[in-house]
């Protein structure tokens, strides 16, 4: 698999079809949204897109004043990460010898990256954080939850009854039977408890393939990230058949994603559905003279969804940390949390492939969830044995950001 971007026909229908009411309805789109700016002769800002090629965001130079990445010819360019926040990330990695893993954080309102960190134990080193290779899982949820929404108008509180569906779905368990349907869940504690059969009886009764497609590509499936490196697109392939398309709307395969398009589409949620573009390089220099400065305010890609969508899917996302998948993760044997005072908003996916012995383990998160700062997404891929899981590796970033902050009572990881 290459770098050059994986965008399947369904990811681009879904594209299209996410892009026509956000430009009906006169929400900024960028021009420039799935491809890297075409340069001209005469554009100051293609020349400086032009002086990034060959960025290399694998071989870092952190040092406390800031993060630097080389360039060919000598050039450095100055990035916008958080040498703290850099740190924690790659000192997880090391820790617990993850054999594999990538995490992306973004503030929520600048847009600016602040970790990017990628690790690949053995021979073949590649940038975690650019490859769509790793299955969605269910992470996925938050687009489904998206559509449940904004398409057909259900609600945090929505309830649906339920059996089964723990770790697959089958087809008896999609049918609806009150006398073997013993449980019961609202839409938010089936997003916290990543609860598969609800998510598939409610987008078999209330979604189309199309309706998931379109919420997909507005939230960034099938296109690749405009990025100064070059990025896989996440895959998305809805089907029509109505069992796979009830496991796909819960995760279980279909699609792909990128650590940075995971971060991303993380940021669009916590800021009220606007997707802004990653900046993560501030200036280019050689030796003590600057070649060029980047702009660095926040810049609209999109509105992806609704404030009121996003507000949503926002509390649904707060059941994973609350009391849901993740609490263990961000609390410790007598139920203390790592980051007290402080409201988290998140979402799991685990998924194996068998056959290579790949377990991926992801988790996107934001905080404060009330009023989000930062948004992170990690993904940890191990074999059969394994030390910790992308919800271990997202949590150490958040715990160095807010210890950095002064939090009271938060401490590094």
């Amino acid at each position: 698999m290459t770098l050059r971007g994986w965008l399947s026909i369904g990811g681009l229908i879904g594209v299209l079809l996410a892009l026509w009411p956000v430009v009906r309805g006169g929400a900024p789109v960028d021009p420039t949204l799935g491809r890297l700016a075409k340069l001209t002769k005469t554009s100051g800002k293609a020349a400086r897109e032009a002086s990034l090629e060959g960025l290399d965001l694998r071989r870092l130079d952190i040092r406390p004043s800031g993060v630097t990445a080389p360039l060919p010819g000598g050039r450095v360019a100055e990035l916008t990460l958080d040498p703290t926040l850099e740190r924690a990330a790659l000192r997880t990695m090391h820790k617990y010898r993850v054999p594999e893993a990538g995490v992306v954080a973004i503030g929520v309102k600048t847009g600016h990256v602040l970790a990017y960190a990628s690790q690949v134990l053995g021979k073949d080193k590649f940038d975690v954080n650019v490859r769509a290779e790793a299955p969605a899982a269910s992470v996925f949820k938050v687009v489904t939850g998206s559509a449940l929404v904004e398409k057909a108008g259900l609600s945090s509180s929505t309830e649906q009854c339920y059996r089964g569906g723990r770790s697959q779905i089958a087809p008896e368990e999609l049918k609806e039977d009150p006398r073997r349907d013993k449980w019961c869940a609202t839409l938010d504690m089936a997003m916290g408890r990543s609860l598969n059969v609800v998510f598939g009886r409610l987008a078999q009764k209330h979604l189309t393939p199309e309706d998931l497609m379109k919420v997909g590509g507005a939230l960034g499936f099938g296109t690749p990230v405009p990025f100064p490196v070059q990025n896989e697109a996440p895959k998305i392939e809805i089907p029509d058949e109505p069992l796979e398309f009830a496991r796909a709307a819960a995760g279980f395969w279909h699609t792909t994603l990128s650590p940075l398009a995971a971060a991303v589409l993380t940021q669009t949620i916590a800021n009220g559905g606007v997707t802004l573009e990653p900046r993560i390089v501030s200036r280019v220099r050689q030796g003590k003279e600057v070649l060029y400065e980047f702009p660095l305010e926040p810049k609209v890609l999109r509105r992806a969804l609704q404030k009121d969508t996003a507000a949503e899917v926002a509390k649904m996302m707060k059941k994973t940390i609350s009391d849901g998948s993740a609490y263990s993760a961000f609390h410790d044997d007598r139920g203390r949390s790592f980051l007290p005072g402080i409201e988290v908003a998140g979402k799991t996916g685990t998924l194996t492939r068998q056959k290579e012995n790949r377990h991926y383990t992801w988790l996107v998160a934001f905080a404060p969830a009330s009023d989000p700062e930062i948004a992170v997404a990690a993904v940890v891929v191990n074999t059969p044995e394994w030390q910790i899981k992308g919800t271990h590796l997202a949590r150490d970033v958040l715990r160095a950001y807010f210890a950095g902050k002064g939090a009271p009572g938060v401490t590094s990881p």
